[in-house]
């Protein structure tokens, strides 16, 4: 990602002279010769002094306002301007102005550090690049808390750098200000990410906690990502990950109608017909399963999860076929039929880079089947041989 987007603004701040201003107390008239010689801090420890005595004082707010951004201190500065507004409107224009260059400030120097750290070779002169950026868009949230533009590239660092939690907050506020596209499919992304590494650390260290953390984050994707869906039905990305968090958070039949929606909506992509004849498969609906990746391989014939995935479905429609008849007691070779059909899908999987034990081992089962035993050896020899 790069951001790109740099705000001009120009704003004559030394031409808004403070003789414009009615004559306040010796403490206010202080303050501003404070300011206009730079004196920041001690323009501020007078204006202290001054709100302890006049509390209402909106121009002591405005001024301290205006030193605690000479001093790049974004967050006291946000809070001096909205005291001084919530006394008054009179500086309400000017702190406007103020508010908008040191935004526009702070985001371009994000925009700029972010892209430093992308072109950035050493790790570490990236992460300080990164870092920075992170902090001058939070200050530009800061000045002005409802720009949109911040929240959208502040996510973008997050991601960038694998903050996948930090990112949360900036993405449910583009989603609020705006209805951002991207702020669903990232948002429903990012909950997606820490909801399969949450259920694949529960796998590895049996903890059930890291399971349930793993449901919530799944089903937070779906609540976002549906949303997402009704306000922009055409966009795949949405409906991809959505179908990935149904799956991931049992919830197969949704999966099921959403993949079949986009199949019927898009019959030209093969990834949705591959999806579909995966959840098909493991549904046990091997006719159907067959179907949707003849159409994937028709669309790509060199498909190759497409490819495997059909020669399983027969490996798998034969194996229900033979069980059935064993169990009514009946003697049929019917079944050799499927795997015969699985043969010339299998043995063109294990010529790809891809093969593996599992693949070949399978291989050596159908070869075995079908009375091809010399074949059937040379298959489980390879599989031995890759283990």
């Amino acid at each position: 990602m790069r951001h790109s987007k740099i705000y001009f603004i120009v704003i004559l701040l030394l031409g808004i002279m403070f003789a414009g201003f009615d004559c306040g107390s010796a403490g206010i008239e202080s303050a501003k010769l404070y300011i206009q010689q730079k004196n920041y801090e001690k323009a501020i420890e007078v204006l202290q002094k001054e709100i302890e005595k006049n509390p209402q004082s909106d121009e002591a707010y405005f001024l301290m306002g205006r030193a605690y951004a000479e001093l790049n201190d974004m967050e006291k500065m946000a809070d001096a301007f909205d005291k001084s507004l919530s006394i008054s409107n009179k500086f309400a224009e000017d702190i406007k102005e103020y508010r908008s260059y040191y935004w526009a400030n702070s985001f371009n120097k994000g925009v700029n550090l972010f892209n430093r750290g992308n072109q950035s070779t050493d790790k570490d002169s990236a992460k300080i690049y990164y870092d920075l950026s992170i902090k001058n868009y939070k200050d530009a949230i800061m000045i002005i808390p409802d720009s949109t533009e911040t929240y959208r590239n502040l996510a973008f660092v997050y991601l960038t750098t694998g903050q996948n939690e930090e990112s949360i907050e900036p993405l449910k506020k583009l989603i609020e200000y705006k209805h951002s596209e991207d702020g669903y499919k990232y948002l429903g992304q990012v909950y997606y990410t820490i909801g399969s590494n949450k259920m694949n650390e529960f796998i590895n260290e049996s903890n059930q906690q890291d399971s349930i953390k793993a449901m919530d984050y799944f089903n937070n994707a779906i609540s976002v990502l549906e949303e997402g869906q009704k306000k922009y039905p055409e966009n795949e990305d949405i409906s991809a990950i959505l179908t990935s968090a149904y799956v991931s958070a049992d919830k197969i039949d949704f999966a099921m109608n959403a993949l079949k929606q986009s199949v019927e909506k898009d019959p030209n992509n093969k990834s949705n017909h591959y999806n579909y004849g995966v959840l098909l498969l493991g549904a046990g609906r091997y006719e159907e399963a067959e179907q949707q990746f003849l159409k994937a391989l028709e669309l790509d014939p060199d498909y190759e999860n497409a490819t495997y995935n059909l020669g399983v479905t027969y490996v798998k429609w034969g194996t229900e076929i033979n069980k059935k008849a064993e169990d009514e007691g009946i003697i049929s070779e019917d079944y050799k039929e499927k795997y015969q059909k699985a043969l010339p899908y299998l043995e063109k999987v294990v010529t790809t880079e891809s093969a593996n034990a599992q693949i070949w081992e399978l291989l050596g089962k159908v070869y075995s089947v079908l009375g091809m035993q010399d074949k059937a050896t040379d298959a489980f020899n390879k599989a031995d041989e890759l283990r």
